[in-house]
């Protein structure tokens, strides 16, 4: 029976119950999050924020506790931005791997390997290259998985370990607004499959013809909107929903994909087409393409290696997450070359390549066809671009206003902001995709993804107080310099500034540039991932160093 004196919180914070210590590295030790020697005389409140503080000195083997009972900053939270529970984590290794699946199927997926081959690389080089950039990516997506799955946090909160209680909100604006974007490039490609559907007199008619102002036709917007409006549904279900699209839709996809290779694979005799591609490009060609092919697809998921916390929070334990996570290259490199091997048939089959799925589909012409894409195509818009590209920048306006915001609303102005990137735009040319928008937010999403990084494993040792997370004393570790942790801000703008120049070369604002930028953004992410982290990591033992002398000073006997 439980003592009358002992309360029990309702918001239990699952580490309290079951602490897994971290499979990542062996070497971390694993720090209790609260005191065991709790006062006899006291009643005891257990809650997600009634922990202690482990603080670790420089030999790292010594810890301070302190006892601390308190009320989170209202400012600073909401249930949605509150560690996860143990009742909450519920994604098991095939869920996380099924979320991965579901982000993968999809048309700019399909795209990537292809458009690779039409810059003159080999079928063989082109998955190649998209293997190797998921294969290095998936190191920072597991790194930045464990805070989510140990402290049960989302990439918002992580944030203000090393950005500051304040500044968590540049990187996580920054990541919100690529994700808006980001949301609508795919809602368009939703809207074109519906477009597929429209009676061939709708699509020559007058209102099908562009608009100048509008940059494309009424109806095509028109279309553009419904898919739009169609996706509010799941995201208006939250985090549970997406979870459940995400788990039945994998299965379906899978099928669909494998039946389109089929379909291709029998009506054009055979692969021997695409297996006969050869590259076009000589050696320097070939590595001068290479490098920002690769920092393109790298740039691909480098947005979800930022916020992946905001999943792996409701993984079981860190085996799940990792498990779930190790099949991205695999799941890429197939995809990628179901795009190959479709595309490069069209041309025997219609003697003319279509490197685009949704107008494969309605070359390919039949009711049941047009369906079969119809849904298809939108599960797998909507699996991508809810996940991806939804839950980022809904808890972005969640960390920025926690008493305005809630999930729903954030994900709603979300959708908003995806209409005023007028995606339309962003896609009139594979070169404006790649080369324009995916290199370019590299340069964003890099230097943050050093910074927290480095922040958590090489300074932090990965212990973290989650009490001094939500709390704006200006004695709390994170609260920094009026909660901005000035270090990394100026780390952030360290790793963006080189990459500039070039990238109002690739816009057209600058009319030439020296080589050595034209490398430097060809390479984005890799140039401003490791000289934010490198600079973040000397800036940080500098001033530790110097707070330890001046801590040090007082003891040290008088002249």
């Amino acid at each position: 029976m439980l003592s009358n004196c002992l309360s029990l919180h309702p918001h239990h914070h699952a580490l309290l119950f079951s602490n897994p210590k971290p499979k990542i590295f062996s070497t971390l030790k694993t720090k209790p999050y609260y005191n065991s020697t709790l006062p006899q005389n006291k009643c005891n409140t257990f809650s997600p924020f009634a922990m202690t503080s482990s603080s670790s000195s420089s030999g790292g083997d010594h810890h301070h506790h302190q006892s601390l009972f308190f009320e989170p900053d209202p400012t600073l939270t909401n249930d949605d931005l509150k560690p996860t529970t143990s009742d909450q984590r519920t994604f098991t290794g095939l869920e996380m791997a099924s979320l991965w699946v579901g982000l993968v199927v999809g048309v700019p997926t399909y795209y990537l390997a292809g458009s690779l081959v039409d810059l003159g690389m080999a079928w063989w080089q082109g998955i190649a290259t998209v293997v190797a950039a998921n294969v290095i990516l998936l190191f920072p997506l597991v790194l930045t998985g464990h805070p989510g799955t140990k402290y049960g946090i989302s990439f918002p909160v992580l944030a203000r370990s090393s950005f500051g209680i304040r500044g968590a909100h540049i990187p996580t604006l920054l990541r919100a607004l690529v994700g808006c974007g980001w949301y609508g490039i795919e809602t368009w490609i939703g809207g074109e499959a519906i477009f597929l559907l429209l009676p061939e007199t709708v699509k020559q008619s007058t209102l099908a013809k562009p608009l100048p102002w509008l940059g494309t036709s009424p109806v095509e917007f028109a279309c553009f909107i419904v898919f739009w409006s169609a996706q509010l549904g799941i995201v208006w279900r939250g985090i549970d929903g997406i979870r459940e699209l995400e788990k039945y839709s994998a299965p379906i996809l899978i099928l669909l994909t494998c039946c389109l290779l089929t379909w291709s694979y029998v009506n054009a005799g055979g692969f021997g087409h695409m297996l006969s591609l050869s590259s076009s490009l000589s050696n320097s060609e070939f590595w001068s393409l290479f490098f920002p092919s690769l920092t393109a697809n790298i740039s691909f998921w480098a947005t979800l290696a930022l916020n992946i916390p905001d999943f792996t929070r409701y993984a079981k334990t860190q085996k799940d997450q990792i498990i779930g996570q190790a099949g991205l290259p695999i799941f890429m490199g197939a995809f990628t070359f179901v795009g190959l091997a479709v595309t490069s048939s069209t041309k025997v089959i219609f003697g003319t390549l279509i490197s685009n799925p949704i107008q494969l589909l309605g070359a390919i012409g039949g009711v049941w066809t047009k369906i079969l894409a119809i849904v298809g195509i939108s599960l797998a818009t909507i699996t991508t671009n809810i996940a991806a590209n939804v839950v980022a920048p809904a808890n972005a306006l969640v960390n920025l206003s926690p008493s305005k915001f809630t999930f729903r609303k954030g994900a709603m102005l979300t959708a908003l902001l995806g209409i005023a990137f007028q995606p339309w735009r962003l896609l009139q040319s594979s070169e404006s995709f790649v080369y324009t928008w995916l290199v370019g937010y590299s340069a964003l999403m890099g230097p943050i993804g050093g910074i927290i990084l480095v922040d958590y494993y090489l300074i932090r040792k990965a212990d973290l107080s989650v009490r001094d997370l939500y709390t704006l004393s200006p004695k709390g570790t994170y609260y920094y310099s009026g909660g901005y942790n000035l270090a990394a801000v100026a780390a952030l703008i360290v790793g963006i500034l080189p990459v500039v120049p070039g990238f109002l070369n690739k816009v057209g604002v600058l009319g030439s540039v020296g080589g050595v930028f034209t490398v430097i953004y060809n390479n984005a992410w890799f140039i401003s991932f490791f000289s934010s982290g490198i600079f973040y990591l000397m800036v940080s033992y500098v001033k530790r160093n110097r707070d330890n002398q001046q801590q040090m000073e007082p003891l040290l006997p008088q002249s």
